[in-house]
Parts: structure tokens; sequence; C-alpha cells
């Protein structure tokens, strides 16, 4: 066999064949759903295309809902950057015991379903949290004094908890490979502190400074939990106003303009984040971590961090803390009686109080959650594989251009519109999937389809050439390359994806909320259902489902962490 031939096949068959089913996917649970309820929803306008559009504009409370969208996202991001940029100095150049345990801690907050992370603030700082608790009981005050929940700090705060750990990863990561040496030159020939950082650090580290300012402006602008639990009736973004149309106003065109308008915004973003991380993936002074971290010594030094730990710990821990002591405790009607431990909670989970025509155990709906996850797993991995391996191997080719933005677009899609796109669109064989129990795998591997990519793409390409090139010569095809060489080698890089995708499925709740079937409720819709019911007692079963859920996520992302490969994956 001649290797030169070999070696050429190789490289060719790439770009076709490994983009088959990541695209095939796409096209037929993502474009299709989300072209099938835009097509259904113009139709329904009786003045055409253009007047939903043009109706957008024209009403002052749309136009407001625009406003705060870009509004409450942009200070989420600017807010998330001020938190999360010091800890990403503090990450990268020093090294300190408990760093790998405080990396976990952030990554556990950025998973976690918006239902549990209002559960949690609710628990510490709503009008029955123990902030309010507290100080009403120790002031005697008749109403609570803190009037955390429906403001925009509420909004903000759970953005910050949620999207902090993209900064001490993302830009933390990128900064611990920069070589120090060339601010010590700087110091060196009369730069001071101030020069230094923007003449020298900051050109190099822009990248992944702004690659993490885009993908949590991304979050934040299509934030739909958050909002419509913790911002109430008061604030509404185009998520949450596409979600009142559709579900309560049942106006579909109007829905489909403002879905088109995301889309468009979010595509934006997409596109310019993946040019951003293509250029971290590139730093122009690469050093390994042990030659660019150093210990802390001097006490000044201890101290600001041990500030700034306690103050980033504090916001992630309190709120979980919160909840798990909440699901515990039983408060007397009296405000002079102190709270009672008690695990009737937890008990109630296995009793159906209420006896609802779609009831179903809470331990039913944990089973059905880790199935689902499961498959979701395989799914992820299926699609995720070959796409990553096509983004690794081809670099900066033309297809992985174009495809590359395409694979975010799902972060940034309405999940009420996907929703209802997989109702209007799957329903005549050979893809009718209405009643099966794979559509909500499907839409959940559309989420957790783009961070098992993420995941997987640096360590692909972290492989060395020569390898596969000694393997061509010695005869083996592309696919044994990839299975003997390749798959090896990133065996804990897939086991990351893998468990990012478990994680992601048991968290997600807005697609889920819409296409799951009554009889086959996850955790989070089962969280959802208690929660809007009244009662301490269905409050309660709330708080512990959350703790379960925040339990299992929680090993999870320890999971991810003993697995991960050192400074790869920009999750």
């Amino acid at each position: 066999m001649n290797p030169r031939l070999t070696l050429r096949t190789t490289r060719s068959l790439n770009p076709i064949l490994l983009w088959i089913a990541p695209l095939v996917f796409m096209a037929l649970f993502y474009f299709f759903p989300l072209a099938s309820i835009l097509r259904i929803s113009f139709e329904r306008s009786q003045t055409g295309i253009i007047d939903p559009f043009l109706q957008v504009f024209r009403s002052p409370g749309i136009r407001q809902v625009i406003r705060f969208t870009f509004l409450q996202a942009g200070l989420s991001t600017l807010l998330t950057m001020l938190v999360g940029l010091p800890g990403a100095y503090l990450m990268a150049r020093y090294d300190f015991p408990g760093k790998s345990t405080i990396r976990a801690i952030s990554g556990i907050s950025f998973v976690l379903p918006a239902l549990v992370v209002a559960a949690a603030f609710n628990a510490l700082l709503g009008p029955r949290g123990w902030v309010n608790t507290f100080l009403m009981g120790t002031f005697d005050f008749s109403r609570p004094p803190v009037q955390f929940l429906y403001s925009l700090w509420a909004i903000l705060l759970a953005h910050i908890f949620y999207n902090t750990t993209i900064v001490l990863r993302l830009v933390g990561d990128f900064w611990s490979h920069l070589d120090p040496r060339l601010e010590q030159a700087a110091r060196v020939l009369g730069a001071n502190r101030w020069e230094t950082l923007t003449r020298v650090t900051y050109p190099l580290l822009a990248p992944g400074i702004w690659a993490a300012v885009l993908l949590i402006f991304l979050y934040d602008f299509t934030s739909f939990g958050v909002i419509l639990v913790l911002g109430g009736p008061r604030f509404a973004t185009l998520e949450v106003e596409i979600y009142n149309q559709t579900i309560g106003l049942f106006n579909l065109p109007l829905a489909a303009s403002l879905a088109v308008i995301q889309l468009v915004c979010t595509l934006g973003i997409t596109v310019a984040y993946t040019r951003m991380t293509a250029k971290v993936s590139q730093p122009l002074s690469l050093k390994p971590q042990r030659f660019t971290q150093k210990r802390l010594t001097s006490w000044r030094s201890k101290l600001l961090a041990g500030v700034y730990l306690f103050i980033l710990l504090s916001l992630l821990i309190l709120p979980l803390l919160a909840l798990l002591t909440r699901s515990v405790t039983i408060f007397s009607p009296s405000a002079n009686e102190a709270p009672q431990f008690t695990l009737d909670y937890y008990q109630a989970l296995s009793s159906d109080q209420n006896q609802g025509l779609f009831y179903v155990p809470p331990a039913t709906a944990i089973a059905i959650s880790l199935g689902y996850a499961l498959c979701t797993v395989l799914l992820t991995l299926g699609i995720g594989l070959p796409a990553a391996w096509a983004l690794a191997r081809n670099g900066q080719s033309t297809a992985n251009k174009l495809f590359d933005p395409l694979l975010m677009l799902p972060l940034g899609t309405s999940a009420v519109t996907l929703g209802l796109g997989f109702i209007v669109a799957l329903d005549q064989p050979p893809l009718d999937l209405r009643a099966s129990i794979l559509l909500v795998p499907l839409a959940h591997t559309l989420v957790a389809f783009p961070f098992a990519v993420r995941s997987l793409a640096p360590s692909l390409r972290s492989i060395r050439p020569r390898l596969r090139q000694a393997s061509a010569v010695l005869g083996a095809s592309p696919l044994q390359v990839f299975r003997h060489i390749d798959l090896p080698l990133v065996a804990r890089a897939v086991l990351v994806a893998a468990t990012f995708a478990f994680a992601i499925s048991l968290g997600e709740f807005g697609a889920t909320a819409l296409i799951s079937r009554p009889e086959y409720p996850t955790v989070p819709v089962m969280i959802y259902r208690y929660l809007s019911r009244p009662g301490a007692s269905n409050y309660g079963q709330a708080m512990a489902l959350s703790v379960i859920l925040s339990l299992v996520t929680a090993i999870s992302i320890l999971a991810i962490e003993r697995l991960r490969i050192a400074d790869t994956g920009e999750f």
C-alpha cells in the first residue's frame, strides 16, 4: 500500500464523512422543527409575514422587552466578569490548597437547573428564607425586610451564580499558559503595573476575555427559567415573552417574529464566539502551568486571596446550603418558636397526597430522568465525536468555519419554539415521534451536543499528528486510526463529555415541560409541579427534590473534575 495515498485518503475523507451524522441530526431535529413552527406561525397571520415584525417595533411593550433583554444580559455579563476576573487571575497565576475543589464547586452551579437555583435563592433570601426569618425573629419585623424576589437584583445575582465558572475556566485556563516573563520584561523596562496590564497582558488575554464575554452574554440573553421564576411578572425577556405569547395568548405569529429576532441575534453572537475560541486555542506564548504558577507567600497576597475566595464561595455555597437546610426544616406558625428538624418532606416523596390524575411518584420521576439522561449520553457521543474530530483534524477549514457556529445555535434558540416545533413537525411517519419517549432525549441532545463538542475537540486537537501518520504508513485505515490511536488517547475526554451530557439532561426544563408526556415527567418538571401548588408540604417536597437533583449534579461535576484532562475543554 502506498503510504502517501493512505495519508491523502485519510485527509480527504474526514471533512466529508465526519460532518454527515451531526448535520443530519441538526437538519432533522433542529432546522426542520424550527422551520415548521415558524411556517405555521406566519401562515396564521392574516396580514402577511411582514406585519408581525412591524407589530414588534410598533408595540411599546415589546420594544421594552427587547431593551430589557439586552440590558439585563449586558449588566449580568459585566458583573459576572467583575466577579470572575480576579478569580481567573488567582487560578491562573497561583497554586494553593483546595484549588480543584473550588473549580468543582463553581462548575456545579453552571449545570444546575434554573428551578433549583430559583428554589435555592428563595430558600436563602425569599419571604420565607433564612435571612428574612432571622431578621424578623431578631428585630420583630411584621413583614420580610429583604424584598429580593421579583427584582432585577435577583436576576443579576442568579446569572452571576450561574456563569462565574465560565470566567474561571475559559479565561483562567488561557491566562495560566501565558508566559509571565513577558510581564516581567515589561516591568524591567520601566512599565508600571497599569501599563503592563494594558499593553502586555490584555492584548494577549483579549481573545479569552471576549470569548467569555460573548458566551456569558449568550446565556444571559436567552435566559428563561431565572427570569420566569425570579423576575416574576414585572420583568420579561424575549424568551419569556415568546413563552407568554405562545402559551398564554396563543399569538403564534408574534411569537415567531420574536423567535426570529432572537435567533438572528444569537447567530451573530455564536459566529463571533467561535472566531474568538479559535484564537484562544492558539495563544502566542504557551507555557505549562508548572512554569507559570507560584505559591502565595506574602501575608498581603494570602489576605486578598482569602477575602476573595470567602466572597466567591459564599455566593456559590450559601444558596445551596440554604436549600439543603430548608428541605429538612419545618417552620412553626408562631414566629417565636424555633424551626424543627424533620425528614417528612423526603418521606412524603414516596406517597401520593393529592391523588392527581397523572400523578407519578417522585422516585419514578427520578428513574425516568436517569433513563432519559443515559439515552442522551449515547446520542450526544454518537454525533459529538465525529463533529469534534472534524473540528480538531481540519483546523480552520471552510467547512469548520461554516458548521462550527451552527452547533451552538440550539443554545440560543427559544426552548418554547423548539418544543412546539417538535410537536408540530415530528407527527408524521417516518418521524412520528410525538408519542415516543425518544422525543425528550432528542431535545436534551440538542442542548448537550455543543458542550460535548467543546469538551472533545481540544483533546482530539492535542493528539500529535505523527502518531496518525505512523499508523497510516503501517497500513491502518481511517477507522482503524480512530479506534486504535485517537479513541484511547481521548478516553477521559469522552467520559467528561458523557458526564456533561448526563448532568445537562438531568436538569433541562424548558423544552421538557412542553414535550414530555404527563405520565413520564422528569425531576425538574416534578419540582415545578410542587412549586406551583400551595402549601408548606408541597414547597418542602420541591426543596427535597431540588436537593436530590443538586447532589446528583454535584457528583457528576466532581467526576468531570477528576476525569478532566488538565487545561483542555472550554467548560
